[in-house]
Order: C-alpha cells, then sequence, then structure tokens
C-alpha cells in the first residue's frame, strides 16, 4: 500500500466458493459492509467534455505496482499501473510532459513533503524528492493514493498477523493482540492517518489550486465472508477485523476528500466485491506469494491496476474508456534496462521492502 506488503511461485489461490462463500451470502454480507462503513466520496458531478492536459500521480505501491511488469526505477512503478493506465485513457501517456508518476513503494503522507530513502543496486540508500515537488501552477489532474503505511498500519495486518494464526487459528489473535487496555490501536491509528490525508489535501490544493484532485481509495483484500488460509494466512476472526481495517483506512482517504471543496474520491473497495485475494483467477490483489513476473505478495496485479483506471476515468468523465486501448508501451517511464533488472533483483530478495520499517513508523498513542 502506500503507508504500513513470499515463495518464488505464483500463489495458487482458493475461489470464494472454496472459502465457503456463497454468491448471495457476499452479496447480503457486502451491502451490510457497504452501510456500516459509510465510504462514500463527495458528490461531484463527471467532468463530461473536460480535457487535461498536465496529471500528476502521487502515492505508494499500491498506486506504484511493483513487481507488475516493467518497473522503472527503485520506486518499482510499473508502466502498468493505474496512473500509466489513466494517462494512457486521457490521451496523455504519449505526450511530452503531460503525464509525471512520482508514485513510490514505501511512500508515507511524510514523503509528500519529505525525501524519500529507497534502495540501490550497491545497498546504500538514494533519496526521492519529495513527490509534492512534481506539482506545479498548471498541473490540472492529479491522483493520490496514500494512507496505508502511516503507522505501519498495512505491514502489521498482512507481515505479523499471519504470525498469530497457529495460536488461536479460529479466534482472532491478531485482534487481541493489538488491542491494547481496551483499544484496538490500528484502527485508533488510521485517525491519526486521516489527519495527515486532510492535510496532504490541502497541500496539494497549495501547489495546484486549479487541478481536479482525485483521492483514489484501496481495493479489497479480504472477502466478506469465509476464508483462504493457504492465500491470506490470517486467523479466521482475524478477517472480519482485517476488512474493517480496510474499510477504515477508505474511510479516511474519503473524509480527506470532502475535507476541502472540489476533490473527489473513488471507491475501489465496492466495485472489488469477488475481486478480493481469495478470488482465484479474479482477484485484483495477491495473496502471501510473491509472484515474480505479476505482482509483490498483497499488492495489486495488472487487472486491478486497469479496473481502477477505468473507474478513475469514468467518475472523472462521465462514460467508460476506451477498451481497445493497449497496454502502454514500457519505454516512456522506463530508466537503463540494467537498472531495471537491478531493482527486480533486489526486491524479490526483499519483498517486504515496499513498507516501511522505519522506528518512525510507531503506532501513535491516541488518534
Amino acid at each position: 500500500m502506500g503507508a504500513a506488503a513470499l515463495s518464488l511461485a505464483c500463489a495458487t489461490v482458493a475461489s470464494p466458493a472454496k472459502a465457503g462463500a456463497s454468491d448471495s451470502d457476499s452479496q447480503t454480507s457486502a451491502s451490510k459492509t457497504s452501510t456500516a462503513s459509510k465510504v462514500s466520496g463527495p458528490r461531484v458531478a463527471p467532468l463530461a467534455g473536460k480535457t487535461f492536459t498536465k496529471y500528476v500521480a502521487l502515492g505508494d505501491s499500491y498506486s506504484a505496482g511493483p513487481l507488475i511488469p516493467w518497473n522503472s526505477s527503485w520506486c518499482f512503478r510499473s508502466n502498468n499501473n493505474y496512473p500509466s493506465w489513466l494517462a494512457t485513457q486521457l490521451g496523455l501517456y504519449y505526450k511530452s510532459g503531460a503525464f509525471t508518476d512520482v508514485t513510490c513503494s514505501s511512500a508515507e503522507t511524510t514523503h509528500l513533503t519529505q525525501p524519500q530513502p529507497t534502495p540501490t543496486a550497491d545497498l546504500n540508500l538514494a533519496n526521492q524528492a519529495p513527490q509534492l515537488d512534481a506539482l506545479t501552477l498548471d498541473t490540472d489532474l492529479v491522483t493520490v493514493g496514500l494512507g496505508g503505511n502511516d503507522y505501519s498500519v498495512f505491514g502489521n495486518m498482512v507481515y505479523e498477523c499471519p504470525k498469530y494464526r497457529d495460536s488461536d487459528p479460529t479466534g482472532s489473535p491478531c485482534k487481541d493482540h493489538y488491542t491494547v487496555n481496551g483499544v484496538d490501536t490500528l484502527t485508533a491509528a488510521l485517525g491519526n492517518t486521516e489527519k495527515n490525508l486532510k492535510r496532504a489535501v490541502k497541500a496539494i490544493r497549495e501547489r495546484s489550486p486549479g487541478a481536479t484532485i482525485v483521492m483514489v481509495g484501496y481495493p479489497r483484500i479480504l472477502p466478506p465472508t469465509g476464508y483462504c488460509p493457504d492465500v491470506v494466512p490470517l486467523a479466521d476472526g482475524d478477517y472480519k477485523w482485517g476488512d474493517s481495517l480496510n474499510r477504515r483506512l477508505n474511510l479516511a482517504v474519503s473524509n480527506a476528500a470532502k475535507s476541502i471543496p472540489n476533490v473527489q474520491y473513488v471507491d475501489t473497495y465496492g466495485p472489488g466485491l469477488g475481486h478480493d485475494a481469495c478470488a482465484g483467477d479474479a482477484a485484483w490483489v495477491n495473496g502471501q506469494s510473491t509472484n515474480l513476473l505479476a505482482a509483490v505478495s498483497y499488492h495489486p496485479f495488472a487487472a486491478g491496476m486497469k479496473a481502477e483506471s477505468s473507474l478513475i476515468y469514468k467518475q472523472l468523465t462521465g462514460s467508460a474508456p476506451n477498451a481497445a486501448l493497449k497496454v502502454p508501451a514500457a519505454s516512456k517511464q522506463r530508466t537503463s534496462s540494467k537498472t531495471d533488472q537491478d531493482a527486480q533483483k533486489w526486491l524479490r530478495s526483499h519483498p517486504k521492502a515496499v513498507l516501511p520499517t522505519s522506528p518512525k513508523a510507531a503506532l501513535p498513542k491516541s488518534p
């Protein structure tokens, strides 16, 4: 994600039916989930007929697309991520100076205004420029996919929680672990993430006052019912809790969009019903096993990225994109083939590197 993601073969994932979820159960549960989460974006009319000339994409690994072919930099940024697809759909991808993608795996909201350390082939650290540096007064479209990495909420859920499954396979041992003095600390941290995102939206508006700003939500990771422990090895009771964190994170993104006028929120969670990590070939998001030619563990596949771009395009324009558009060429956003190969090799050996692990990512005491 961007804020708080690993065998060498593609995971064999269970279908929703195998996971114990019927279509009717899923629809009913999803309806309740949608009502409970109250994640809805500002009512901004589609910009029918509007054209964009300068698009900047900001975000973390859920926007960058690590290991989705092809990655162009040590941010593990794919030319098949949703910003590249959206730029193609808007006719901007091949126009000089019209599309700038500064999304970066492991980015937190702090990396909008501060440099972000990233690895290099010789294991030294390099610094990526603050993402807001890409914005200019004439930027007229900005997409933002951030928040999951703040306080390592996402990383704790997908990489720490599986460690607790064996202790109580049918219970909720990870939720219990992160509940301190009756307070669910991961959920509480997302209250702080919301504040960070509200500050981020304001800063973006100050840099590019005329831009259409689109806050992009995170896709559905877990099914509304049933389990697939071979794919997502959480304890049974932690599935519902993990899904609640997914929804609360999206509520933080949505509320940030509502905090200033004329900012849009694009829901990718609701349309992701039936495309969670347990959904087999229909999954938009990978499970626990990194696929070297498709996606890092617990991150979007190319199919998920293309679906997200279509959702954003439709919200912006009121119409579906041209279905005949091809995958963006790998040339524009790539550096040398040697850099690409080195970055891919490094990430294969360090799949968790797309998430922050620094001490500053410690959970806050209160929202």
